[in-house]
């Protein structure tokens, strides 16, 4: 069992970024080195940034008490999570799927990872839905038909303060890149901001350049 990290940020001021979609190493040591608050590794089959397992053991034991090392997880079983968490030292699990509360609630208890409650926001609805959710942060993200994440769609950021009520720490995520992040913090006002095609040269392969503009673009952003 992973255990859950003791400080909120691995040193890390303002503004949180979490780089998600990291399939190699060399990407998730240059997040790091450039500030990135976590490194997401997706365990979805059917997405283009799936990480393998293998990799992701790799990726944890070099950046274990660096970053926060976040699991994304869409419908999968709890037994399946518990196993990869060990296995990969996670610190946060995303769940993207259909899972209910008290399964988020079984999986923060049986990893000791803190939770992420992820939503694709189709309208308001989508954001009053994640208030049932008492997991560590919400995650509101852009919705394509057919896909879980990394869709390169923003979302309406204005319904975040209009309709979003939850205490619970908000991630922000969904078509973000270097020139528009900025407008999406101040429309939504986030713990985090979540980070995967905006910064790629192709789906799971990062762009270096990239990386640096959009960490650039959110360092020292007020919120």
């Amino acid at each position: 069992m992973a255990s859950a990290p003791t400080r909120d940020t691995w040193g890390v001021d303002g503004l949180r970024t979490k780089i998600c979609g990291v399939t190699r190493l060399a990407d998730a040591l240059l997040a790091a080195e450039l500030g990135a608050w976590a490194v997401g590794m997706v365990f979805y089959p059917a997405s283009p940034r799936r990480c393998t397992v293998t990799e992701a053991e790799t990726i944890g034991a070099a950046l274990r008490r660096r970053v926060e090392l976040a699991g994304v997880f869409v419908n999968a079983t709890l037994e399946e999570i518990t196993r990869i968490s060990e296995r990969a030292g996670l610190t946060l699990v995303q769940l993207h799927g259909d899972e209910g509360p008290a399964f988020c609630a079984e999986v923060a208890r049986r990893t000791g990872a803190r939770t992420i409650k992820a939503a694709a926001v189709r309208g308001a609805f989508s954001i009053r839905g994640l208030e049932r959710f008492h997991t560590d942060f919400h995650l509101l993200d852009g919705a394509a038909a057919g896909k879980r994440g990394g869709t390169g769609e923003a979302f309406d950021w204005t319904l975040v303060s209009a309709v979003r009520r939850s205490p619970v720490r908000l991630i922000v995520g969904g078509g973000l890149d270097a020139g528009n992040v900025r407008a999406a913090i101040a429309a939504t006002h986030p713990y985090a901001v979540d980070v995967a095609s905006g910064v790629e040269s192709s789906p799971g392969i990062k762009d270096a350049q990239r990386m640096r503009d959009f960490l650039e673009a959110t360092r020292a952003v007020a919120v």
